[in-house]
């Protein structure tokens, strides 16, 4: 009985999957009854299924192809479950090519459990037609930026196919193929949007073909939800970029927790809200590309962005605060506890206050400046749960009242002998009205009870002030609200003290000098740095360093490249300014412009060349100069350049050293942090040693012969004196007694006769010569008579007297007398000779000279007297006698 039942239940089970069917793997449980629709440009299949798929007790699925001129170009699949067997299913897809450009046919099928149904189940959709003209499609369809995009064109019976393109694109983003004998497809790379509302795809000419619409899908972000009035949210987004579709036709919709939004593209929608406290706020925003949500979770009680404060005005304005008023739109905000900004600005300056407060209505704003015009404008927030300024509210502007200037600036400059005292003219901020005048006092420093004043309107002043004194000067500014504080500076004795402070260089930047020093203990104010063109005389800008800042940035407009510049570090005090340091420097070094050198100079030394110059001027430095450099060139071989340098920059000259005797050209330059620079050439032909020697010569000879000429010119010129100090006159001899008388009896002149006695036998005595012959470098006058020399006697005897007679001379010729014996002190011996004509009685006999070894001697008185004794005349001054004045025996 247990087998029969069990043979039923198996043939049972065997007739229960017979009933499913299956056949060699076949499954017979299927689709049936399928569909195939099309919606726009989706394919949309519907089916149901078979009777038999009732007994399956696990998921049935159904496998679909997509087929285009039956070329597979999809696959999908559908899972259905065993609740949801018996019902209708669905299933749709948005083919890649437009559905008029070809056939497009669904098969379906099922698998279950690894058995599938035969593909028994086919619809197809047919595409457009051929017609007389070229058809693009699709027509007007949204693409996405960076997708591909499926054009195709169905071309007329018989018609030949040339081009199919899209405009703006090229041929590289671009490809076409054919799928029947009518219809040819483009594909093209969207890689850019529509610029001007669409794109145009061309088939064959420009007269046939379709549009796209070629864009970005919603791309909005930083959803922000908050109240300004206490009583509504207002949401803020940043919208996202533009997405290049026609707002006419493809606008992107905005919802707010699924309320629309009118002004979502502007990024900003508001709700009337109902409760109070946290809640969730969610934004969607879509096109026909697509869709996106954003959300935000807040408490708007701590998110309150307030109105900006209204009607804002200055109700109070002084010289220097101001009273500023306002109101609030929303009422409730006067319970609120407030911080408030306010935004003062002048000119460029910006000036920010902030104030707290219970519902602030009003706000003081101090430290202005008199006599100037300013903006205003406020904006407040909460102190508790702050979340972000309101807008600035209206600005306002006022015009501050004036008041007295400020205190100046001054500073001082000692130039020559007098010292300047020089303050920079106040600026419209300063001066606090127009400047009518400056005072200036000073006085000594020991004398104070003695003060000088003087009044100016520009602003310096020199001051002629005893150097050996110390001297305080005062100096106040006086516009129409009266004078400014007076400012003292102390003028300090004129010492050497700037001369014991080193002057360092220093290298600009940027236009300026970046300069620091060293901290000092006397800085009791702080520092004063002062500059000035070092090259040329100048004004001198200076500015003020706080006492505990060592460093600042030195620019001025007028500072130039090229120029060097002197800059000096005083220590500012309770007396006078202490130099501490000096600098020097360009705020850009240029290269020097040749021709530098101005009077460059050659000198030969045996076969060295010493090329020299003169110190640069600092006017003439566009640089420092490290050095220089001396290049020189045979002319004979240009190809060999030579060189010498030196690094000191105080050198003024360069010597080339074993040159050949040619011509040579000589370069020299100076070394700066520029380049060499300030070229400058001279040519030099060197000379042979020979040559020189020649030249050595020849110059000593001219100038012995010219120091000879000029040695002679001069004592012709001069030999009157030179004779008169060299050989004096002989005095003229002084006659007494007798031989001063003057009458008949007077001495006649006497002839000598010469003696042809040796030296050494005559005495020595001065030689007597002809009239007009110079005796003894003096002259004897023409008209007198001479004495002449007669050889000797008759008998050859000497001093012998001769019986001559001499004519008796004429009585006006008596002082030449003088003149022929120029000193009576002279000691002639005279003996007798010639006689004068006259009565008188001859002389009884004559005396000869005697001899002795030390040869003549004198004549005695008494022989002399008694020559001629009988003519003497008692009143005669003297005795005139007849004798030979002997001579020295001339040489035979």
């Amino acid at each position: 009985m247990i087998s029969w039942l069990l043979l039923f239940v198996s043939l049972f089970y065997q007739s229960t999957q017979d009933g499913i069917g299956k056949e060699k793997g076949v499954l017979h449980c299927g689709p049936q009854n399928l569909t195939l629709e099309k919606s726009d440009q989706m394919i949309l299949s519907t089916w149901e299924d078979d009777p038999s798929c009732f007994a399956l007790r696990d998921v049935l699925i159904y496998e679909l192809v997509v087929l285009i001129e039956e070329q597979e170009v999809h696959r999908d699949k559908l899972a259905v479950s065993p609740d949801q067997i018996g019902s209708t299913h669905s299933w749709s897809w948005t083919p890649y090519l437009a559905l008029e450009c070809a056939s497009h046919s669904v098969r379906i099928s099922s698998r279950y459990n690894n058995r599938t149904s035969p593909w028994t189940q086919e619809k197809t959709l047919p595409g457009r037609g051929a017609s007389k003209k070229p058809q693009v499609f699709p027509q007007d369809k949204v693409f996405e930026v960076g997708r591909h995009g499926n054009f195709c064109c169905i071309m007329p019976a018989g018609a030949v196919f040339d081009k199919m393109y899209m405009s703006g694109y090229n041929n590289l983003n671009m490809k076409t193929r054919k799928i029947n004998n009518q219809t040819y497809v483009l594909t093209v790379l969207l890689d850019q949007p529509s610029k001007h509302s669409c794109t145009n795809v061309k088939c064959q000419t420009s007269d046939y073909g379709a549009c796209a619409y070629i864009g970005y899908r919603p791309d909005d972000r930083d959803l922000q939800c908050e109240t300004q009035d206490l009583e509504s949210v207002d949401c803020l987004w940043t919208v996202g970029k533009e997405t290049y579709l026609p707002k006419r036709k493809f606008s992107t919709e905005y919802q707010l927790n699924g309320s629309d939004c009118p002004n979502g593209s502007k990024g900003r929608c508001s709700q009337k809200i109902q409760e109070v406290g946290e809640r969730t706020w969610t934004l969607t925003t879509k096109n026909n590309l697509g869709k996106k949500e954003l959300t935000d979770r807040a408490d708007l009680m701590k998110r309150v962005h307030m109105f900006a404060p209204k009607g804002v005005s200055a109700s109070a304005v002084n010289a220097r605060n101001v009273t500023l008023s306002w109101s609030w739109k929303v009422q409730r905000y006067s319970n609120l506890n407030i911080t408030c900004q306010v935004n003062v600005s002048h000119f460029e300056t910006n000036t920010m206050s902030e104030i707290f407060g219970v519902g602030l209505l009003s706000v003081v704003v101090t430290d202005l400046i008199p006599n100037w015009t300013y903006n205003v404008a406020v904006r407040c927030g909460t102190t508790e749960h702050f979340w972000k300024w309101s807008n600035w509210s209206s600005s306002v502007n006022f015009h501050t009242r004036g008041d007295v200037p400020d205190a100046l600036d001054v500073w001082m400059q000692a130039r020559d002998n007098q010292t300047v005292i020089i303050w920079k003219e106040p600026q419209a901020n300063e001066s606090h009205g127009d400047i009518l005048e400056y005072e200036v006092s000073w006085t000594e420093t020991a004398e104070r009870e003695r003060l000088n004043k003087t009044k100016v309107d520009h602003n310096s002043i020199s001051l002629t002030l005893d150097p050996t004194e110390e001297h305080i000067v005062t100096v106040s500014a006086r516009n129409i609200n009266g004078s400014s504080s007076p400012t003292t500076i102390v003028i300090p004795r004129r010492k050497s003290d700037i001369t014991n402070v080193e002057t360092d260089g220093i290298i600009g930047s940027d236009g300026g000098f970046n300069l620091s020093w060293s901290v000092s203990s006397a800085a009791s104010c702080g520092y004063v740095v002062d500059w000035c063109p070092a090259s040329e005389s100048c004004r001198v800008e200076w500015l003020k360093v706080p006492p505990n800042v060592t460093n600042t940035r030195v620019f001025s407009k007028s500072f130039k490249a090229g120029v060097r510049y002197s800059l000096s570090v005083y220590a500012c005090t309770n007396r006078a300014p202490v130099l501490l340091e000096q600098r020097e420097g360009y705020t850009e070094e240029k290269r020097i412009e040749d021709g530098l050198f101005q009077s460059l100079k050659w000198n030969q030394r045996d076969s060295d060349v010493e090329i020299s110059w003169e110190p640069v001027p600092l006017r003439n430095q566009t640089a420092f100069i490290y050095g220089y450099v001396l290049d020189y060139v045979d002319n004979n071989n240009n190809n060999k350049l030579l060189s010498v340098s030196t690094d000191d920059p105080k050198a003024s000259s360069l010597t080339a050293t074993n040159l050949n005797i040619n011509t040579y050209t000589f370069t020299v330059r100076a070394k700066t942090a520029a380049g060499e620079g300030g070229a400058t050439t001279i040519t030099a032909t060197l000379n042979s040693l020979t040559d020189n020697l020649i030249e050595i010569v020849c110059v000593s000879l001219v100038a012995v012969f010219g120091l000879l000429s000029l040695v002679t010119t001069l004592c012709f010129r001069h030999w009157s004196c030179i004779k008169h100090k060299v050989y004096p006159p002989i005095p003229t001899p002084v006659l007494r007694d007798k031989w001063l008388t003057m009458g008949e009896n007077r001495c006649h002149h006497l002839r000598v006769d010469q003696f042809p006695h040796s030296e050494a036998d005559v005495m020595d005595v001065p030689e007597l010569h002809k009239p007009g012959a110079p005796v003894n470098d003096y002259v004897i006058q023409e008209n007198l008579p001479y004495v002449s020399a007669h050889t000797q006697t008759e008998k050859s005897y000497y001093n012998q007297p001769v019986r001559n007679c001499i004519p008796q001379p004429s009585s006006a010729i008596h002082p030449p007398f003088r003149s022929l014996f120029p000193n009576p002190s002279y000691s002639l011996t005279m003996v007798p000779g010639y006689q004068l004509c006259s009565s008188g009685p001859e002389p009884q006999g004559g005396t000869h000279l005697e001899k002795s070894s030390d040869g003549y001697q004198p004549q005695s008185e008494a022989e002399s007297s008694s020559v001629n004794q009988t003519d003497e005349r008692p009143d005669s001054p003297m005795s005139c006698v007849s004798t030979y004045i002997l001579l020295p025996q001339s040489p035979q």
